[in-house]
């Protein structure tokens, strides 16, 4: 149970994270999105006289038999969207060897993403999870809802710290009616990731951003080390001196990382890299680039 002095602490933060999320997305950031996130589908607008090039399909026949003259109909494009951060609270998530931990991290990148939505008129909601889904806000409007959103992914506390993307991803199919935006926040340390994953990307168009620590992908050399795994509890001692250690283990880790984006790429599923020693904001720019690009083809 956190006390009344580190709640307040943490809606310091949660402050100081409102103020950077508005500002980058007034000065560099809602461009992109809007380019890169399109409304779902197409409203009636009005009619016009068809035109050369027009396509045969849109043109009202009823209207052109009263004109005497074909007509055609406009669309508007549906601007409105739902989107759903998905964010990851397992043990690892509240790991950070420089300064933030992954769970703030991932926290930062909602609070940017979730301006930009509300900035474009889009809904924004939010799954927590950890080895279960643990917490699910539907998607609304309004700067207060969002807040609400940071300060959740900032305190919420799983009973057990395992992670299971799958549990997350079969939620969403199941809760989510109308086809989203969703974006996974997570480490994608977890099992079954590729049937959820490509059951999830088939529904909703899905954006992932994968958060690691630098000490995740290559092993320090610090002498002999306990090593805790924060989501099992399982501990063993380590020599990080020995340098086939350390090269096992970023080999392991390399085929890791490109066994996720493997199935990231099976399934179209865009993506970038967060890191606890960097600023989210680069990343999510090279995330939405690349999702422009796609879907301008």
């Amino acid at each position: 149970m956190l006390t009344d002095a580190q709640i307040e602490e943490m809606m310091g933060r949660v402050r100081k994270l409102e103020l950077k999320a508005r500002r980058l997305v007034k000065e560099s950031f809602s461009g992109e999105y809007l380019s890169s996130f399109r409304g779902q589908g197409l409203d009636f607008d009005d009619f016009r006289e068809y035109q050369h090039g027009d396509e045969v399909r849109f043109i009202d026949w009823n209207v052109t038999a009263r004109m005497n003259a074909p007509f055609v109909r406009k669309f508007r494009e549906e601007r409105e969207m739902s989107v759903v951060i998905a964010v990851d609270v397992s043990g690892s998530a509240d790991y950070g060897s420089v300064f933030l931990s992954k769970r703030e991290i991932a926290a930062e990148a909602a609070a940017v993403l979730g301006f930009s939505a509300l900035h474009n008129g889009d809904k924004v909601g939010l799954l927590i999870f950890a080895d279960v889904p643990l917490l699910y806000i539907p998607p609304e409007k309004g700067s207060r809802h969002l807040l609400r959103m940071i300060r959740e992914i900032l305190v919420v506390k799983p009973q057990r710290p395992g992670t299971s993307v799958a549990e997350a991803c079969d939620f969403l199919v199941r809760t989510l009616r109308r086809k989203s935006l969703v974006f996974l926040i997570s480490d994608f340390f977890s099992d079954s990731l590729d049937k959820p994953l490509g059951k999830l990307a088939k529904k909703h168009e899905t954006l992932a951003l994968r958060v690691l620590d630098p000490v995740e992908s290559k092993l320090p050399k610090a002498g002999r080390v306990v090593m805790i795994d924060p989501e099992t509890g399982f501990q063993t001692r380590v020599n990080t001196g020995n340098t086939n250690l350390r090269m096992a283990y970023s080999k392991l880790m390399s085929r890791q990382t490109e066994g996720v984006k493997g199935i990231f790429k099976k399934y179209g599923i865009d993506s970038a890299d967060l890191t606890t020693q960097g600023d989210p904001l680069t990343a999510l720019h090279q995330l939405l680039k690349k999702h422009s690009r796609k879907r301008s083809r």
